[in-house]
């Protein structure tokens, strides 16, 4: 059998130049819509990211907004910020009501004496600043008790955040938000003059001085200005030098479990 004859290199047909440029204005053109698509897929995944970013911006913005506003809900936006309970950003620092002889009941009307005291009556206790105090008064030697329900109306189911529940002096600040309380706001909802001069219907004169203390410490100025912090023991002493004498302001307060 005879072989066919085979060709040179010479007798093969000769690659064309035009055929070059195709394939390469072809490869070009595949490398192009490659980077394209690389870019458009860097980009949507660059929005995807923004996209999320911004929506976890609004979410919070959007939880500010709803939490941010001072509400009787339980919501903080920090302290002294009472905006929307009604609770004053500045509590009243001066104490006014009755300047007669104790015993001073709880008042008859507490919304008035609460609203007198620049505080709201709100629908239930605050939880946001949940503290306690103590007030002992002591006027010519002797304990004056401190009532229970100070700035609660419970024919109308309502509170103030600055209340009493009992006759222990336990003073409870149950607030919707964080904000300063003073004793003058308290002794104004308890319809009880307080100033550096007088307590009640007790002046100072001569022979008899009126002493704050605080945590068994004496304070100076207006006692009505005296801010009520965490467990803090406040008494409050007015008589002659051999009435306080007997006197011990006491330091501390043994507060009971939960308090």
């Amino acid at each position: 059998m005879v072989s066919p004859p085979r060709r040179s290199p010479i007798d093969r047909p000769a690659q064309q130049p035009a055929d070059r440029r195709t394939r390469a204005a072809t490869a070009r053109a595949a490398a192009r819509r490659a980077e394209q698509r690389r870019r458009l897929l860097l980009r949507s995944a660059v929005g995807v990211l923004g996209l999320a970013m911004l929506g976890g911006l609004a979410a919070v913005v959007v939880s500010d907004r709803g939490n941010g506003t001072a509400t009787a809900t339980g919501t903080d936006p920090g302290p002294g910020t009472g905006t929307g309970t009604g609770i004053p950003p500045q509590p009243r620092t001066t104490a006014e009501g009755r300047t007669g002889a104790p015993p001073w009941e709880a008042p008859a009307d507490p919304a008035a004496a609460v609203t007198a005291a620049g505080l709201p009556m709100l629908g239930s206790e605050g939880t946001v600043e949940h503290i306690h105090a103590h007030l002992d008064i002591y006027l010519d030697g002797r304990a004056v008790a401190v009532p229970a329900l100070v700035g609660i109306d419970e024919g109308a189911q309502r509170i103030s955040p600055l209340h009493t529940h009992d006759t222990s002096g336990v003073i409870h600040i149950e607030s919707p938000v964080r904000a300063d309380f003073t004793l003058g706001q308290f002794m104004t909802e308890w319809q009880v003059s307080l100033a550096a001069d007088h307590l009640g219907g007790a002046r100072t004169d001569a022979a008899h001085t009126l002493t704050a203390y605080v945590n068994g410490r004496p304070v100076t100025g207006d006692p009505a200005a005296i801010k009520l912090g965490a467990h803090d023991e406040i008494a409050l002493v007015y008589g002659t030098s051999t009435e306080n004498a007997q006197v011990s302001a006491p330091s501390g307060y043994a507060w009971p479990s939960g308090l």
